[in-house]
């Protein structure tokens, strides 16, 4: 116990320093917040990619492949009716991209490209033109060119290797805006800030930092998510406007939270998680079982001996070392415990343990989020 609290105190200062410097950061209020109705709009669409190399969808598997494509010749006034069109180089493919707020019509934003069917690679593939509808049913945008993909397929009669995902690529700037989504921002005469992760805190220091910078009460706290912004008493435009209040700087409150992925052992923790007064053991406990059988010589007085070999068994426990029970008082915050257990040569795997044990136990006061 002695040990291990020794160990802790070394470890206290360096990990509070750390830890308590970055927990008061200032950010811009622009990167905690969004504004309402300034948002992306999904696009998804169906089309082809052709020119690929003998890696194409299969029409045994993917008769839609054949069917889209025999529809696309004929509106380009291409009759493929009654030939035996079996095609390997063509696969079927969703389109997918997020229309930016404010976009207009003729810029060009990137796509990405999927393949729905059996194709084995993109690899060297151009889409061809698939219109980008909305939720709405409304096209959007147009999407063609050549695709780019960061996975490939080798592949011989015994083996094959395949790196990454060949299936799947993107287009930069590979569909071009033909509609623009209405919304009148001017017109607006009240603007809610939506926070990213509602705090009553953070909230109620947003409005105390733009109504402070204004000289009047320009912006209301209406919950732990929401600022209202009431424009009426403002001359500028509201894009002036919110020019000047997303650089504003702020520090927003920390929630106490911890957060665990259990699949690679990665330990997420606040600064402001804390920790009751509470005993931690962390037993190894191994018993090494070892057999070493040795021969005895039995002499006979009639000049005859005979070899007898006589079991030997070696048992040892290993209960670790001492001072794994450990008193943690009251007030410790949770970077200083885990430093400590670090100076112990806790693995990230039984630190995980603990800290789920310690939340049930009642001793961890945080939020708990497992992944």
């Amino acid at each position: 116990m002695t040990t291990f609290l020794i160990r802790l105190c070394l470890c206290l200062a360096l990990s509070f320093s750390v830890f308590n410097s970055a927990a008061f950061a200032a950010v811009k209020i622009k990167d905690i917040v969004d504004v309402e109705g300034v948002r992306g709009n999904d696009l998804v669409g169906y089309g082809l990619v052709i020119g690929l190399d003998g890696t194409g969808d299969t029409i045994r598997n993917s008769p839609y492949t054949e069917e889209a494509l025999s529809n696309l010749l004929e509106r380009l006034g291409v009759n493929i009716q009654g030939s035996d069109f079996r095609p390997n180089n063509v696969a079927a493919v969703i389109v997918t991209a997020s229309l930016p707020p404010f976009a207009r019509t003729g810029s060009r934003i990137d796509i990405n490209v999927s393949s729905i069917g059996d194709a084995k690679s993109l690899a060297g593939g151009t889409l061809i033109m698939t219109p980008l509808n909305a939720a709405d049913g409304e096209v959007y945008a147009v999407a063609q060119g050549n695709v780019l993909i960061s996975g490939f397929k080798a592949e011989g009669d015994a083996a094959s290797v395949v790196e990454g995902v060949p299936t799947s690529g993107a287009i930069p700037n590979g569909a071009r805006i033909e509609r623009e989504i209405e919304f009148d921002f001017m017109s607006m005469s009240r603007i809610r800030l939506a926070l990213r992760s509602p705090d009553f805190t953070t909230a109620e220091r947003i409005e105390a930092k733009i109504n402070k910078n204004f000289g009047r009460p320009i912006a209301t706290l209406l919950d732990s998510g929401t600022v209202e912004l009431d424009l009426s008493t403002v001359s500028q435009s509201p894009a002036r406007l919110l020019s000047r209040i997303e650089n504003y700087d702020l520090t927003p409150a920390q929630k106490a939270r911890v957060v665990i992925d259990q699949r690679s052992g990665t330990i997420v923790l606040g600064q402001n998680v804390k920790v009751s007064s509470v005993a931690i053991a962390q037993g190894n406990l191994s018993i090494k079982i070892a057999e070493s059988p040795f021969v005895v010589t039995q002499p006979n007085p009639f000049g005859y001996s005979e070899d007898i070999i006589v079991p030997q068994t070696d048992i040892g426990i290993d209960k670790g070392e001492p001072g794994n029970i450990a008193l943690v008082e009251e007030n410790v915050t949770l970077p200083d415990l885990v430093a400590g257990l670090n100076a112990l040569g806790v693995s990230p795997r039984e630190m995980i343990d603990i800290l789920k044990t310690m939340k049930t136990a009642g001793a961890l006061h945080a939020e708990l989020i497992l992944q």
